[in-house]
């Protein structure tokens, strides 16, 4: 009969230190950086992993601003000087729109980026 801490040492033993920094890293979200200024993100096109958690961490340079993903019902004010950390689910392959969504001037209406989830 196979006693628990002879289990434990070949159970520790099959987990290579591979497999290890594998299970450490998958626990990790990716950090995703977007910045903004009147009247654009940069970038606007933002490649993040499917099924995965992911943080964005947005800044902007110039007056405030608002940061919105409608579709998963998020949202957070931007301040100059500050970064706003949003953690996303994992999320299925497809697109997701983001956007101003604080009046920012005369090209507010257009200020807006997809994130490309695959």
């Amino acid at each position: 009969m196979t006693t628990r801490r002879q289990f434990l040492r070949g159970s520790m033993a099959a987990l290579s230190a591979g497999a290890l920094t594998t299970l450490v890293a998958a626990a990790e979200p990716k950090v995703v950086r977007i910045s903004a200024k009147r009247f654009v993100y940069t970038p606007a096109t933002v490649a993040i992993p499917a099924n995965q958690p992911v943080v964005l961490e947005v800044t902007v340079s110039d007056v405030v601003m608002g940061f919105s993903l409608p579709d998963l019902k998020l949202r957070t004010d931007l301040v100059p000087g500050q970064t706003a950390r949003l953690t996303l689910p994992a999320l299925p392959p497809g697109e997701v729109v983001f956007l101003c969504d604080v009046f920012c001037g005369s090209g507010h209406e257009d200020m807006s980026g997809v994130l490309k989830v695959g």
